[in-house]
């Protein structure tokens, strides 16, 4: 049986990361099952490699972002992405009008505030949005604490901030928008305002690609749409991605070979690889 948020919050550690491992097993496998329907306004660098990674975990992906179109594709689709890398104008109202139509529809939606805090534009568009119920809000340290009124923003979508520093902004944010916080860097903290659970599965190799950030946002959708609650999707989805990095880093040259390994890894990696390698805390 999957234990709840709330059970995990006095489990022992050997009982809590057997848990989670067990719940991040489920959730790859209900996304490859379901093949869940991920609508994503997003960065309009890393289009293609969110949708490929969208494919490759099994879920299917839909860049559906133009006003008039966007509410009507957000009732249709398993969940919402709306990331902030690029918000042109067109974009913006995309957004505005996909996330009412996809609360409106009852299905989960992710916010990635890609650069905010240094940018303005972005920044007032995130503070409008975080008052639409996000399910999951998922950024860099120094995102999160940008969002959280607590720091100025990193340099464009690089960090300047430790996640540790981000953890307390992260848990009140948490609790003031109802949303599970998720903190990615070196050490992951996922955060619901009362459990908080730390990953540390990846590879430094996904930050020498574009988009690796933003197809973990997407990724995040896809798991939320088949999980029993947000927090056990996003712990899910940092852990099974992050295993997929480690693997695929094991046989790239580079960069360049990692991002196509790095695909491949997504789609066939297994549930006793997530077992052997899922390290929490």
């Amino acid at each position: 049986m999957t234990r709840t948020p709330k059970d995990l919050r006095n489990a022992r550690p050997e009982d809590r990361s057997a848990a989670l491992t067990t719940g991040t097993i489920a959730v790859l496998a209900a996304i490859r099952e379901r093949a869940p329907l991920v609508q994503s306004i997003t960065n309009s660098v890393v289009q293609n490699v969110t949708a490929n990674a969208l494919l490759a975990v099994g879920a299917a992906p839909a860049m559906v972002d133009t006003p008039g179109e966007a509410a009507v594709f957000a009732r249709l689709a398993s969940g919402l992405l709306v990331n902030l890398g690029t918000p042109s104008a067109e974009q913006r109202l995309g957004a505005q009008e996909a996330v009412p139509a996809a609360l409106e529809a009852g299905r989960p939606w992710v916010l990635d505030p890609v650069a905010v805090g240094s940018l303005p534009l972005r920044t007032a568009l995130a503070a409008e949005l975080i008052g639409l119920r996000p399910t999951i809000i998922r950024g860099n340290a120094s995102e999160i604490l940008a969002l959280a009124g607590a720091g100025a923003g990193g340099r464009g979508v690089d960090a300047a901030d430790d996640v540790e520093l981000a953890l307390a902004p992260a848990r009140e944010l948490a609790a003031r928008t109802g949303a599970v916080v998720a903190v990615s860097g070196p050490l992951d903290a996922i955060t619901d305002g009362v459990v908080t659970v730390r990953t540390r599965n990846g590879h430094p190799l996904l930050t020498r690609m574009t988009g690796g950030g933003c197809a973990l946002g997407a990724i995040m959708v896809a798991a939320a749409a088949v999980a029993p609650d947000p927090l056990t999707a996003a712990v899910a989805a940092h852990v099974f991605t992050g295993v997929a990095a480690e693997l695929a880093a094991e046989t790239a040259g580079g960069p360049g070979t990692f991002a196509a390994h790095y695909l491949d890894r997504l789609a066939d990696v297994s549930a006793d690889q997530i077992v052997s390698r899922a390290a929490f805390g």
